[in-house]
């Protein structure tokens, strides 16, 4: 009862979130990144004099066998163009030591978010997507279990 009423707490704390506009995971089957499995994230923007910073999430677990991961990127506008895309690279290990990055929720899971793009600003009202490839040199990336995007307004 008294873990209920905790995890109750920490929802209510936590869900009030009023400067994110969106933010969606996208979970792995067999927690393996395969190459051609390319998530997609689409969201609304209804100001377009707001500015957004841009964040793209990964979740790991020790059976990542790399230091860092390569992403490919590429944000999409309602008019089906390109607006931003490039490749981007993060550590979720540390280089020397090896201990894993980001927070862990249970046992070996790791969260990492990173940003992608900072104050960036929509021109167009309407429905934006951003795509996700792994970039790395192996068709199967073991120990990669979710990659998410977070859109949340900025100053």
């Amino acid at each position: 009862m008294k873990r209920c009423i905790v995890f109750i707490a920490l929802l209510i704390l936590f869900g009030c979130d009023k400067d994110r506009l969106y933010e969606k995971d996208y979970d792995f089957k067999d927690r393996t990144w395969i190459v051609k499995e390319i998530p997609s994230f689409e969201f609304v923007i209804s100001d377009s004099a707001q500015l957004y910073n841009i964040y793209y999430r990964v979740r790991n677990s020790n059976d990542y066998p790399y230091a860092r991961i390569f992403i490919k990127y590429n944000l999409i506008g309602p008019s089906n163009n390109s607006i931003s895309g490039n490749l981007v690279s993060n550590f979720l290990f540390d280089q020397k030591s090896g201990v894993p990055l980001g927070s862990s929720g249970i046992g070996d899971k790791f969260d990492n978010q990173f940003l992608l793009l900072a104050k960036q600003k929509f021109k167009e009202l309407g429905s934006y997507k951003v795509t996700m490839e792994q970039f790395m040199r192996t068709d199967t990336l073991a120990g990669i279990e979710a990659v998410g995007l977070r859109v949340e307004r900025t100053e």
